[in-house]
């Protein structure tokens, strides 16, 4: 009795065919060993650093393979890309190296940093548009102008030489820990358009069969889990834009048909924004790592792991373009999902020392006031404060509302979520 072997949609052959071809234009980026991680979790877990790329994400190997494989006709009509940012950024890097004419289209909510880094790569050989509110209208609008124009559309992550472009970091990973004379047992990668995720899985399927992968995307973009779901693809209706490296409606058709071909050795799972905000200030902090959102996803994604002691473990540092000016927004995030940073609307009787009343008695030595808005009322017996705490726990905060319950003081708590949190927080 025969059995029939299904051939991979993607192969290691493939993966490192490209690999030797891009090989010269790419860094192969150092698999760094993380000791807090690896003391958390009881394993031995090592960060793939691909925001130390030229264009600072994984996405120049995807661009450069696919551009690469181009006839000299298609190089000539001119290219055409959409991207929420990293692979606009390979796309623009590449079309300066080979000389080739691209056109790119951005969604509004592409991060400035991004947009002025993708006219740093490009230079004259790129044009850059604005347009849409998400990826995928930002897509549909390159498509459309591809299509007018007879220019080649490189796709981010649906497409075949973009998947084994993508894949050529799993090769360089199994390479790297062989060094360090270590064998993968989990990897750890995130998910937005697929693209990432199936080239590696394509490689370790071959290469690492023992070894488990793991998917990481934003609850606000879930977009594989809504496929395997729907037996297929679907398009959310929306996503939460702040992963914005990940924040895709619809997962790759290529991308899904392969990791549904691997779906035994492939788990995956949704983290919230919030948490993701945690593992970013994380990375920066104790790893000198400057991670976007979507960068930080597998690291976020194994803290929920329970992993057997011991293992080898490898994350994805997937990009580090991120604005310097998100980070306020960041730790905001941050310390409310950690429930240290509290809002209060505080009733101050118009008498004075009401304010060292509330420092002394109220307040603890710990506690840090981040935000004090008061307008001083005549002819009023009461002035409202919008007043903003830092804790040094978040079990303080019972406490803390107790004494407020035990005081004069007038105040209503505002919880986050409501739309009173919305506008102050």
């Amino acid at each position: 009795m025969s059995t029939t072997v299904q051939t991979p949609l993607v192969t290691a052959a493939e993966i490192e065919a490209a690999h030797e071809r891009i090989q010269d234009e790419i860094n192969r980026t150092p698999l760094r060993y993380s000791e807090r991680l690896s003391q958390l979790t009881n394993c031995n877990v090592y960060l793939k650093c691909e925001e130390l790329q030229d264009v600072r994400s994984y996405k120049i190997r995807g661009a450069l393979n696919s551009i690469k494989n181009l006839s000299d006709e298609e190089l000539a009509a001119g290219i055409v890309t959409a991207s929420a940012g990293n692979h606009a950024q390979g796309v623009a890097y590449a079309c300066k190296t080979m000389g080739v004419q691209g056109k790119i289209f951005v969604p509004v909510s592409t991060p400035a940093q991004k947009r002025d880094r993708i006219l740093a790569h490009g230079g004259r050989f790129v044009d850059l548009v604005v347009n849409g509110e998400s990826f995928d209208e930002a897509s549909a609008a390159a498509h459309e102008d591809a299509a007018e124009r007879g220019a080649t559309f490189i796709e981010p992550f649906d497409a075949h030489d973009t998947v084994v472009g993508q894949g050529t970091m799993a090769k360089e990973i199994l390479e790297q820990l062989a060094e360090e004379g270590k064998e993968l047992h989990a990897l750890i990668a995130p998910v937005g358009g697929g693209g990432l995720l199936s080239g590696l899985t394509s490689y370790v399927a071959e290469k690492a069969p023992e070894a488990q992968i793991y998917g990481v995307e934003p609850a606000g973009a879930a977009s594989l889990a809504a496929a395997f779901r729907n037996n297929g693809p679907m398009t959310l209706p929306t996503v939460d834009p702040f992963v914005d490296g990940a924040a895709v409606k619809r997962i790759g058709a290529l991308p899904y048909e392969i990791l549904l071909a691997n779906k035994d050795r492939l788990e995956h799972f949704a983290v919230s924004e919030d948490d993701v905000c945690i593992e970013m200030l994380n990375l920066y902090q104790n790893e000198g790592i400057v991670s976007e959102p979507a960068g930080a996803l597998s690291v976020t994604g194994l803290t929920k792991l329970d992993l057997a002691p011991g293992s080898t473990v490898v994350c994805v540092i997937s990009g580090g373009n991120n604005d310097v000016i998100r980070y306020t927004e960041i730790m905001e995030r941050s310390l409310v999902h950690r429930g240290l940073k509290h809002y209060f609307l505080i009733s101050f009787p118009q008498v004075p020392g009401q304010l060292r009343i509330f420092l002394d008695e109220i307040l603890n030595p710990g506690d840090d006031i981040t935000r004090f808005k008061y307008q001083k009322r005549n002819n009023c017996v009461l002035g409202t404060a919008l007043v903003g705490l830092v804790l040094e726990k978040p079990e303080e905060l019972d406490q803390l509302i107790e004494r407020l319950d035990n005081s004069k003081f007038e105040y209503e708590y505002l919880k986050p979520g409501t739309p009173e949190y919305k506008i102050v927080g």
